[in-house]
């Protein structure tokens, strides 16, 4: 199986530079840091605000929402200011800061829909064990996640999706600690097809 492409990184980015209108400057700036720490020379707020209005997503927020937001999140103990001794200033995540950017990724993560299908269904199967206690969590919670990005179930434990999603499924189960335990497949034909060609509007 492929190593895992679909990086946090990657789809951190992706949010940053997509139209996602409903996100709070709070987000924007947190997965901004994702990316990478801050470090400057100056007065906090008038250089965050500048490095903040480099992406165009941001032009949405005024200065004052901006370094609100810097002043939430390190309330909140989600980033911490670092200064050092060469006078510069360093931003960046604490471990509760890359924490709450996991649960984001989560939240972000989706399957891009090919604009002409390839013809090939992607198939999903696990067998996660039901002891300990903490691998039914991971088994529910990867059967809700995988049904919200868009597979279709065709029996217990076993999905259906015709586009491209290996690196989605690797980035979930490998946060989940389950990937030895799951088998993706890329089929050209299926009994079944029609009513999944029907179910995903092929």
């Amino acid at each position: 199986m492929k190593k895992n492409k679909r990086t946090t990184k990657q789809i951190v980015e992706d949010f940053l530079y997509s139209d996602s209108k409903k996100a709070t400057v709070t987000k924007f700036v947190l997965m901004s840091l994702a990316v990478g720490g801050i470090v400057f020379v100056g007065a906090l707020a008038p250089v965050l605000v500048s490095l903040m209005g480099e992406n165009k997503q941001f032009k949405k927020f005024s200065k004052k929402q901006i370094q609100n937001s810097f002043g939430a999140l390190k309330k909140r103990k989600l980033i911490e200011i670092i200064q050092e001794k060469n006078g510069k200033t360093r931003v960046k995540l604490t471990n509760k800061g890359q924490a709450r950017i996991k649960e984001f990724c989560f939240e972000e993560l989706r399957i891009s829909k090919a604009k002409h299908w390839d013809k090939k269904w992607r198939i999903l199967i696990y067998d996660i064990p039901t002891k300990p206690k903490i691998y039914n969590k991971a088994r529910e919670a990867l059967r809700v996640k995988i049904k919200e990005i868009g597979f279709v179930q065709l029996q217990k434990s076993v999905w259906v999706c015709p586009y491209e999603c290996e690196d989605e499924i690797l980035f979930l189960t490998e946060s989940y600690h389950v990937t030895k335990y799951i088998e993706i497949l890329t089929v050209e034909k299926m009994l079944h097809e029609d009513q999944l060609k029907r179910k995903f509007k092929l």
